[in-house]
Formats: C-alpha cells, sequence, structure tokens
C-alpha cells in the first residue's frame, strides 16, 4: 500500500511525483523499460517562457527560478525570418513572443545559411535556453529515490478497480494499492482514465515529426539561434552539430509509439529550404512524437470533478518541460491540500472542472 501512485514517467509525472515524495508514499509507474521514452524523449527542450497561451506562460514564467538555479539551461536564443508577403504574419509571432525586431542583415550574421535575397522581416529574443532534458529528468527520479519513493518501469498499467482511498492498479507483473491516483500518461491520459471507469476528458495527441541533417554548409552551427519560419510552419534548432528541422505539423493520431511520415518531412524541409541558401541532401535520423491538448489546449491539472481520488496531470501539449517545474509544485499543493503557491486565475483555468 502506497498513498499515491503517479502513472507515466515523462517530465509530467516524474516531477509530481518527485514533489511528492518527501510528504506521502509514492509510487511511480512508467510502461517502457525508461523515463521519459514518449513525448518528453523527443523534445525540442527549449525554454522559452513567453511561447504558448496565458496559463502556458504562467507556469513557465513561475518556473523561471527553477530552471536558472539548476544549472539545466545553455544559451540558445529565439529568431523568426519572414518573407516580404509574410509581414502579417510574422509581425503577430513577433508581438506574441515579444521578440526584438532585428534587420535582416542581423539574421544572416546570426545565422548565414539564411537567403538575403528572402528574408524581408527577421525579430530575434536572447532569452531562450536549451534544456539539458535528460539531466532534468534523472534528478527528478534521484529526488523521488532519495526520499523514499519507488519507481517501477516495465510497469504497463493493464486495469485499475476500486475507487476513492483504495484503488487497486494492476500491471502484468504485480498490483499496487493507493489512496490517489495521479494520471500523468502523455497520449494516454485518457485511455488511463477509462481503466478506472472515469470519464475521458477528450485529449488528443498530435503527432510532430523532427529530421536531423547534417550542419548546412559545414558551418558551426552551435552558436546559431533556434529559428522559425512565420506561424511555426517548420523550425530549426541546433543539436549535437548537426541541425534540427521540424515541419512542425500536428496530425491527430491514437496513442501510440509514434514515428515521421515521409511526405510530411519532405514539404516541412520544402518550407525550410525556401527560406536558406543550402539545399538538403542528406539525412541523418528522422523520429516523432506525440504533443498531447485537452480540448482547449490549455494543460490540465486537478481532482477530478466526478471522481474522488483521481487527479489529472495532462496535456503538456509540447509544453511539459518549460512549465514542470511549476506544474509539478502546483499538482503537490493541491494534492496535499496546501494552498497553491500560483495564483488563484491560472489554478481555475488549468483546473479539469472547467470541462464539467
Amino acid at each position: 500500500m502506497t498513498d499515491i501512485i503517479v502513472i507515466g514517467g515523462g517530465i509530467a509525472g516524474t516531477s509530481v511525483a518527485a514533489r511528492l515524495a518527501p510528504h506521502a508514499s509514492v509510487t511511480l509507474l512508467e510502461a517502457e523499460n525508461v523515463l521519459a521514452y514518449h513525448a518528453s524523449g523527443r523534445s525540442a527542450a527549449l525554454y522559452e517562457s513567453n511561447y504558448g497561451l496565458d496559463t502556458t506562460v504562467a507556469l513557465s514564467k513561475a518556473s523561471a527560478d527553477y530552471f536558472h538555479q539548476s544549472g539545466l539551461l545553455s544559451d540558445r536564443g529565439l529568431l523568426i525570418a519572414a518573407r516580404a508577403n509574410e509581414r502579417e504574419q510574422f509581425e503577430a509571432d513577433t508581438a506574441m513572443l515579444k521578440l526584438e525586431l532585428i534587420s535582416p542583415a542581423d539574421a544572416l550574421a546570426m545565422i548565414p545559411i539564411l537567403d538575403g535575397a528572402q528574408v524581408a522581416h527577421a525579430s530575434h529574443h536572447a532569452g531562450a535556453w536549451d534544456i539539458d532534458t535528460d539531466r532534468m529528468v534523472q534528478d527528478f527520479a534521484r529526488e523521488l529515490r532519495t526520499h523514499g519513493g519507488r519507481l517501477q518501469t516495465k510497469s504497463r498499467v493493464v486495469s485499475i478497480t476500486g475507487g476513492a482511498g483504495a484503488w487497486a492498479v494492476h500491471t502484468e507483473a504485480a498490483t499496487y494499492e493507493a489512496a490517489i491516483i495521479v494520471n500523468a500518461a502523455g497520449a494516454w491520459v485518457d485511455e488511463l482514465a477509462k481503466l478506472a471507469g472515469v470519464t475521458p476528458l477528450g485529449f488528443t495527441p498530435l503527432r510532430r515529426s523532427m529530421v536531423r541533417i547534417p550542419a548546412p554548409g559545414g558551418h558551426d552551427v552551435s552558436k546559431w539561434p533556434m529559428f522559425f519560419g512565420v506561424g511555426e510552419s517548420w523550425y530549426a534548432k541546433p543539436d549535437a552539430g548537426s541541425l534540427i528541422v521540424s515541419p512542425a505539423e500536428e496530425h491527430p493520431m491514437p496513442p501510440m509509439d509514434a514515428w515521421a511520415d515521409d511526405m510530411v518531412l519532405a514539404e516541412g524541409l520544402a518550407r525550410y529550404e525556401a527560406l536558406v541558401t543550402e539545399p538538403v541532401t542528406r539525412i541523418e535520423a528522422n523520429w516523432a512524437g506525440l504533443r498531447t491538448f485537452s480540448p482547449d489546449r490549455h494543460l490540465t491539472v486537478g481532482f477530478d470533478v466526478h471522481t474522488d481520488g483521481f487527479f489529472w496531470h495532462a496535456g503538456q501539449g509540447g509544453y511539459g518541460f518549460q512549465t514542470a517545474p511549476a506544474a509539478s509544485q502546483l499538482a503537490a499543493d493541491l494534492i496535499l491540500g496546501r494552498a497553491p503557491e500560483m495564483d488563484a486565475g491560472t489554478v481555475s483555468a488549468l483546473s479539469p472542472e472547467r470541462f464539467a
């Protein structure tokens, strides 16, 4: 018997389990052999606190102290480049992300493969950083273990019986009992709810693909900012001496171990190539992940309205790492019955009560 079972070993589940462990007995169950195998292991890994809806921005900004004190961040920056006929969308993106307007010449100085004949508008923000995502997951896992929490990989949940105060979570190898279940199962959150007899909230997993290409033109890309096409129609980011390019698609998919679609990759690479001088001649690797959103695209953090003892920690939608420090603290506060550190408006906007 444990106080709380957290289901899902991505950054969402691992962080909330770590936050709870000093105050309760916690068991974290992960279906795969390792933590952060699915969406968390396929993240673009950027901390840009102005990125996302207002509640996401609030969580990201509330996570700033954690990130800046943890040593998890390294300089990256973010840049948007646009053609002359994309000005309206460029201005909207720049305003939303609070970027600083720069000249096309300045943009080319930062990213020399940009096509000077095409780039008419550019904006930049130095306050965006790479996140050491692997270390972040492992830090939270270490915190969980340090406070006596259990971490069980290879523990796919096959059924859930009982109810509030007396849940029994059955895996293929064992049964775990707890008073509270935290549903942090990523793309599988609605499927897990069904196992517990809880009404799904309507989460949608959306595929996003990525491809790794050699450093264009043999350039040293290590200091380049992450750069976007307008409307997030594609993006590119340095990664271990190479460049990751994503079509930034959002294709609905059932919960699964996602893979990249060749045609979607080709279309995304064509959009990227239209703004640069170096064509893509070789692909080193490709992959895809599922970014899971609630119906209104806000994260969902709180107890289910109709089922006592069932807590939703879901719908990170690609913002899981940059919101995890504050989102996990909010979840722990609510589960432990403490006054949340987040403001009441944000807490209410994130609550599952909005779907009741």
